[in-house]
């Protein structure tokens, strides 16, 4: 039975192979690219399960690619791991604001890249099987299947990071969650992220849903949670 599909979007040709050797080897169907351009337009035809991708590309870099699919409603799905030399903690949380899924700094060791892989695979299959419903909190709905929420019957446009963080409390409102806990929810366990990237998708839902952002509390010293 075939694994899944992974596209790599990366310039650098010994990188580009040992990725294809590694991932090959551990029975996933891998294509591979060398610019921002391509790496956009196979998305879209090929809708890989997961797209590995490089930030220093020639002409459009790796941040304008995870912005292009992660704002296309026929590719937000697909989650992105990016890889690159640039590990310094702005560049990560500008990745992750963006929507990518994981954020792995070269050099970088083949085994670290697939375990990431695969469980970032593993999580979006669980989480297709189970986090489907939708969910009403009076006028705010919020629609996983669609990767859609509209308030008092309006869409509003949500990063993929946003979205996941509203899911993730909506869906349980009263309960406090720490930060920590909202990482470990929409990004998976020991993901290399600060406290303040997830106040900055706070403050983004916050602004996005108008006065409707109120909804969000923060719980002084353990977390957020929304509102009952």
């Amino acid at each position: 039975m075939a694994k899944e599909k992974i596209l790599v979007v990366e310039d650098e040709e010994d990188i580009q192979e040992l990725i294809r050797y590694n991932l090959t080897k551990e029975g996933y169907n891998v294509s591979c690219v060398s610019t921002g351009e391509e790496g956009v337009t196979r998305a879209k035809r090929d809708q890989p399960h997961l797209v590995l991708l490089d930030l220093m590309l020639p002409n459009m870099d790796g941040f304008e690619v995870c912005r292009t699919i992660k704002h296309d409603p026929k590719t937000q799905h697909i989650p992105i791991v990016m890889l690159t030399a640039k590990g310094e903690e702005s560049d990560i949380v500008t990745g992750l604001e963006l929507g990518a899924d994981d954020y792995i700094p070269k050099p970088f060791s083949p085994k670290i890249v697939i375990a990431r892989i695969r469980n970032i695979l593993r999580r979006k299959s669980r989480d297709n099987s189970i986090d489907d419903s939708i969910i009403k909190q009076q006028d705010l709905v919020i629609h996983p299947g669609r990767h859609e929420v509209t308030l008092n019957g309006k869409r509003i446009d949500l990063t993929f990071t946003e979205f996941r963080v509203l899911q993730f409390l909506a869906r349980r409102p009263g309960w406090v969650y720490t930060r920590q806990q909202i990482v470990d929810a929409v990004r998976g366990e020991d993901y290399p992220v600060t406290d303040r990237s997830v106040d900055v998708q706070i403050v983004g839902l916050r602004r996005k849903l108008g006065d409707a952002g109120d909804r969000i509390e923060t719980v002084r010293g353990v977390g957020y949670r929304f509102k009952e």
